[in-house]
């Protein structure tokens, strides 16, 4: 219920909210008083009502508001009657926009620039005078004009007419002001559920901002404890990781201990022999310069000898021997090339045959090498054995041919020497009496020389046969030796696979202890500056001590490439000198021994850095 502003002694004027276009009836004041009290106190509500909500900045709503006329009851103290009906028109408001206030003014571009408040009501005021529902027809306004006259006239001296036509007008102007008044207030009435919606709104969300609150706190606590107990375990792990470190310091410096005396002592035992080794070469060098000396003196006598001997050889003796050495040479390319042809035959026929034996027997392996993969222990040592003294007799015969070899070079030199002298004698020959008897010292040199040749060719022969069976022999043992070999293998195969997996068990031992490290690192939640200056510590400490690791190794690889080396060497001296290497009194180490990988250095070492 919304009271009206009573007029100045002509009586008051009620209003009723109805709904839009609804009928009612209503009594009518009869004076001037009462309509003009009525018309004002609905404008005075009405702007109160819009001065509330502006200021009270409550969103506007949506939707058509309908704007409905019809007569309320209004007693007044003048007698009078009125009725009045009829359907207000529906009228849909603008939608408001940029955030306006209130819905006269959602047009407004002042209003959506968010205009003071004093500004804002004075346009309110404006825009609800233009809003206001027009008169239809254009007759009203020249009523208006007219009645404006009858007005400056008081009521006890107007005629019946004037009066009918005042009150008319009066009525019509009463049905438009109950419009806008029921427009008005079905705005006001939506605007306020609005706000109450809003305002529920607002008070959810401020209940679950302050729950929110409640969880975030009792997460920070836990948080808090977690952080607690994560620094005292990584406090722990820490400790440990130290003694684990100091422990593996001093396990390396004492393993560095020991590898120096062991090298130490190698080296003082090196040196020894190396001394030794220069003491008896320095002997046999001067044993070997006196022999030397004595076969100059010896080769002069028979040169100066020989020299007058062959002083009287003559032209015919050379043309004979040329026909000699010329068929001589002919049968021995021929010979050679029959013994070529018989070796290329013999070869091919021993290589076949090689070959289809290795066949064999590398498919009886692969049949049998199943059977007997556990029983090969003491075949493996035996083998060993006969390899060994299969070495010792081909080492002998080494020897052996290196005698012979020694003694067909000494006979191809003095052939040798015998020819250069022939050659030179042969510009010499001017004296045709001396030479028959050089023919004859010649041909006896000649015929003893043809023997020896002979001889040597003989012993030459079966050392060859002696040597081609110990090849034989060797070759059948090398077989033996890579089966023996191929079996080992096999062996050291299984005992990998064995490593290989207590290796893996070990590795999955290690990536489930990582796994918890980074589990703890990860609950504990730490500083990343502090987990990140701890790992690089730990990363810093591991990359030095590699570094060292790598460092010895290369420094025991070089050291090993020089033993190596002298070995070598000292062998290769021996060979040149004629000494067999059976007659050293000991056997030399080599290293790295088969099987171990200590001492190996990258492939191009060298020994000495440059």
């Amino acid at each position: 219920m919304v009271r009206g502003w009573a007029g100045p002694g002509r009586g008051a004027f009620n209003t009723q909210l109805s709904g839009p276009g609804g009928p009612e009836p209503g009594v009518g004041a009869p004076g001037n008083g009462a309509v003009l009290g009525g018309v004002v106190g609905t404008w005075n509500s009405v702007l109160r009502e819009e001065l509330v909500v502006l200021c009270l900045g409550l969103p506007p709503g949506g939707g058509a508001l309908g704007r409905g006329r019809g007569p309320g009851p209004g007693p007044g103290p003048g007698p009078g009657s009125g009725s009045g009906s009829g359907p207000g028109p529906n009228i849909a408001p603008v939608p408001p926009r940029h955030g306006s206030r209130c819905a006269v003014l959602a047009s407004c571009e002042p209003c959506a620039a968010q205009l003071p408040l004093t500004l804002c009501l004075q346009l309110t005021t404006f825009i609800f005078f233009l809003q206001a529902p027009k008169k239809k027809g254009g007759k009203g306004g020249k009523k208006g004009k007219a009645a404006a006259v009858p007005e400056a006239v008081p009521l006890e001296e107007m005629s019946k007419e004037q009066l009918l036509e005042h009150t008319t007008r009066l009525r019509k102007e009463l049905d438009r002001e109950r419009e806008e008044r029921n427009y008005f207030q079905l705005e006001r009435d939506k605007i306020h559920t609005f706000w109450e919606v809003t305002r529920r709104q607002l008070e959810e969300k401020k209940a679950e901002l302050r729950n929110k609150d409640r969880e975030m706190e009792e997460a920070e606590e836990r948080h808090q404890v977690e952080i607690k107990v994560y620094k005292q375990k990584v406090k722990h792990l820490l400790y440990e990781h130290q003694e684990n470190l100091s422990e593996l310091k001093v396990e390396g410096t004492l393993s560095m201990k020991r590898a120096q005396k062991d090298h130490w002592a190698q080296e003082t035992e090196l040196r020894k022999e190396m001394r030794s080794l220069k003491v008896d070469l320095k002997e046999q060098e001067l044993a070997n310069e006196v022999v030397v000396k004595n076969l100059r003196l010896k080769q002069e006598e028979e040169i100066t000898q020989l020299c007058n001997d062959f002083e009287r050889q003559v032209k015919e003796m050379e043309a004979r021997y040329n026909r000699k050495m010329q068929a001589l040479r002919d049968q021995l390319d021929l010979r050679r090339k029959t013994e070529i042809h018989e070796v290329e035959e013999r070869k091919n026929n021993q290589i076949s045959e090689l070959m289809k034996n290795h066949e064999k027997a590398f498919h009886d392996f692969k049949n049998y090498h199943e059977d007997v993969t556990f029983q090969n222990l003491a075949l493996v040592s035996l083998l060993k054995e006969q390899v060994e003294e299969a070495k010792q007799r081909e080492t002998q015969l080494e020897k052996e041919k290196a005698d012979a070899l020694l003694q067909n070079k000494q006979l191809k030199e003095t052939l040798q020497q015998a020819q250069e002298l022939v050659f030179e004698l042969q510009k010499k020959l001017a004296h045709y009496d001396k030479d028959k008897e050089a023919l004859m010292n010649t041909k006896a040199h000649l015929k003893i020389n043809q023997k020896e040749l002979k001889d040597l060719q003989w012993e030459h022969e079966v050392l060859e046969q002696r040597f081609s069976k110990v090849q034989a022999e060797r070759d059948e043992l090398y077989q033996k030796f890579t089966k023996a070999i191929h079996e080992v293998q096999q062996k050291t195969g299984f005992k990998n696979l064995l490593l290989e997996r207590k290796l893996k068990g070990l590795l999955d031992v290690l990536e489930k202890k990582e796994v918890e490290l980074s589990e703890v690192f990860a609950a504990s939640k730490l500083d990343p500056g502090a987990l990140s200056l701890v790992s690089q510590k730990l990363e810093d400490v591991l990359n030095s001590k590699n570094a060292t690791i790598e460092d010895l190794q290369y420094q025991l690889a070089r050291a090993c490439k020089a033993h190596n080396d002298m070995l070598q060497t000292m062998e290769a001296k021996l060979t040149s000198f004629g000494i067999p290497l059976d007659n050293l009194g000991f056997k030399p180490l080599e290293s790295p021994v088969v099987g171990q990988t200590v001492g190996q250095g990258p492939a191009g070492l060298v020994a000495v850095p440059t």
